[in-house]
């Protein structure tokens, strides 16, 4: 009980020499609002409690979503990186526990006769026992300020993990929408190509009776291929993202299964003035601010390193010449060793790996700065595609209604004898462009919303948690 209030002198002396300045959060200047978050939305409770990409009522994309997170190779690396660093903060940390360890030897020996008299036996055997602990005391807290950077380096492997988790569900949501956006633009080309097929069948028909002149038949039959040009392109693109999508979910390259209709597909619904505060679970984010917490540490580490280290060796054990009296109490052996060993000159060795670990932390400071900023930028880029995109559907969506009023407009003025097959031809025309436009711009609204997914670091539907560095606790300086 005597050494009580000397270990807890000792203790708090300790605690008070850590070296290094202590993790503040820096403050970064960031805008209120988003430019393009005001957009009106339709309210669904419904929708609160699940993972947002359900709203979009696809089943195949549910179950694609889960095999990626169970199958995906990145994740899996991802994964065995945070192992990594777990293992590499528990080995830091065990640097400032004791280290106990053990050693038994034994040890036969024949000395030369020629160096003893002849009473003496040449032969001799000596046994051992060693129980040995040693502790490096972190007066100053080199150990505790590495085991602090291994900590923030663990947090910032696990958040890197979480934005390989975070671009994987978005790259297989925006490849299904893509096979999606293909497998329309096939069947447009496909139900235009059979409307061909029988355009040119009946003008076969009516060139066959005279009714029309082989121009005419010329100029279907050049309409009909060069509507069929169109879908080997399509289907080489489908077999790529097929191929793609494949490997995201850790398959060999093959078919998908999909529900092959990209208007059936929903728009999941994206809330109106999304709070800036969502940025903060961002992965890149958090990513950057755990390095900057390294980085900090590591001056502290760094400054540590102009002190004494001081450690405590002790050893326990018994030896003897016989194994049969190795435990006796005359084979007791022991000794304690105080160790203090420090710097006296290293020409600015120690001054420079502190400028080094100084100037370390004003690199990752300012790359936290920027990826905030590069943060917010995607944000906007993706809520001001999401609205656009959302116009140019529509645009599109009626785009095609007054197309489709035209080619029925142009066939009644070529039947009656009002116009030439040059006008029908026209109008057909511009009716498929106009319906692949339509097909790809309900795609990149699909896609738009994937965007914003990314881009705001996760599901909006969900509260943003607490920052794993908001838990981080300093240390006093000096």
């Amino acid at each position: 009980m005597r050494r009580l209030p000397v270990v807890l002198c000792c203790a708090s002396l300790a605690a008070g020499c850590v070296q290094g300045p202590d993790y503040l959060k820096p403050t970064v200047e960031v805008p209120p609002a988003y430019r393009y978050g005001d957009a009106p939305v339709r309210p669904d409770a419904e929708t609160a409690a699940q993972a947002w990409w359900s709203g979009f009522g696809d089943p195949y994309l549910d179950a694609l979503v889960t095999e990626a997170l169970s199958n995906n190779r990145d994740l899996r690396i991802a994964t065995g990186r945070v192992d990594e660093f777990t293992a590499i903060l528990a080995g830091t940390r065990s640097q400032g526990l004791p280290q106990v360890g053990y050693g038994i030897s034994a040890n036969r020996t024949r000395t030369s006769e020629e160096k003893l008299p002849a009473f003496v036996d040449p032969l001799s055997s000596t046994f051992s026992t060693v129980l040995s602990a040693s502790w490096e005391i972190d007066l100053w807290g080199r150990i505790r300020r590495e085991t602090e950077a291994a900590r923030a380096n663990l947090l910032a492997s696990e958040e890197a993990r979480r934005g390989v988790t975070l671009t994987l569900i978005s790259s297989v949501i925006a490849s299904y929408v893509t096979l999606l956006d293909l497998d329309e633009q096939l069947r447009v080309s496909e139900a235009t190509l059979a409307g061909r097929k029988k355009s040119v069948d009946l003008f076969e028909t009516r060139l066959a009776g005279g009714w029309i002149s082989e121009f005419e038949m010329t100029q279907a039959r050049a309409d009909y291929e060069s509507v069929a040009s169109q879908q080997p392109p399509i289907r080489q693109a489908i077999a790529v993202q097929e191929h793609a999508l494949s490997v995201l979910l850790g398959r060999n390259p093959g078919p998908i299964a999909r529900s092959n209709n990209l208007e059936a597909l929903h728009s999941p619904i994206v809330p109106a003035g999304l709070p800036s505060e969502l940025l903060i679970r961002r992965p890149d984010i958090l990513v950057a601010e755990q390095q900057l917490v390294a980085s900090n540490a590591l001056i502290g580490a760094a400054r540590a390193l102009f002190f004494p280290r001081i450690s405590l060796t002790g050893l326990f054990g018994f030896a003897s010449g016989s194994l049969g009296s190795l435990f006796t109490g005359p084979a007791r052996t022991w000794s304690f060793t105080g160790d203090v060993a420090g710097p006296i000159y290293t020409g600015g060795g120690i001054t420079a790996a502190v400028d080094q670990a100084e100037a370390r932390r004003d690199q990752s400071l300012a790359n936290y700065e920027l990826v905030i900023q590069n943060a917010f930028r995607d944000v906007e880029d993706a809520l001001a595609n999401l609205r656009h995109s959302a116009e140019l559907r529509d645009i599109a969506n009626r785009r095609v209604s007054t197309l489709v009023r035209s080619v029925q407009l142009a066939t009644e003025r070529y039947e009656n004898g009002y116009s030439d097959y040059l006008d029908v031809l026209d109008a057909e025309r511009s009716l498929f462009n106009a319906e692949l436009q339509s097909a790809s711009a309900q795609g990149d609204y699909q896609r738009a919303l994937v965007n914003l997914y990314r881009a705001l670091g996760g599901d909006w539907n969900a509260v943003p948690p607490t920052t794993a560095s908001s838990a981080q606790t300093g240390h006093g300086g000096k």
